[in-house]
């Protein structure tokens, strides 16, 4: 079963997928829409889970350090119930706080310049998400 990993913005929605043994997470891809646009980010997870025979998503939930929940949460909430219905899938919600900041930090570090790093920050945030999963549910 492949495993599908989400971190959704206001304006791009990052992917990541499982390999079949749910051991690895891949990124590929992120896709850019209209600001909240949710729809758009729908068919695009739609695709993609037609496309590699999903079973499974997790979505980043962005919990404030308090561990509130904020608009941007309640922005992937709605996702979440989209998700659900349309695709009747199990959708799992994992903390996502700092994911992206990882993400930049794992590019400086590999000195990829800020273009690159504005590019790839999404997708490498889901591959955090989704491999924070995968840790956590091993088998």
């Amino acid at each position: 079963m492949k495993i599908l990993g989400l971190d959704l913005g206001s304006k791009t929605l990052g992917m990541a997928i499982s390999d079949s043994l749910e051991i690895i997470a891949n990124p590929i891809g992120t896709v850019r829409f209209s600001e909240n646009d949710l729809q758009a980010a729908l068919m695009a997870t739609k695709k993609v889970v037609k496309e590699h025979d999903v079973k499974k998503i997790v979505l980043g939930l962005p919990k404030h350090m308090s561990g509130d929940i904020g608009v941007q949460a309640e922005y992937c909430l709605e996702f979440k119930k989209m998700l659900e219905k349309e695709l009747s899938l199990e959708v799992v919600m994992i903390d996502e706080r700092l994911t992206s900041q990882m993400a930049e930090r794992v590019m400086l570090k590999a000195d990829i310049s800020r273009s690159k790093r504005k590019k790839n920050v999404d997708k490498l945030a889901a591959t955090i998400i989704l491999q924070t999963y995968l840790d956590i549910h091993s088998k």
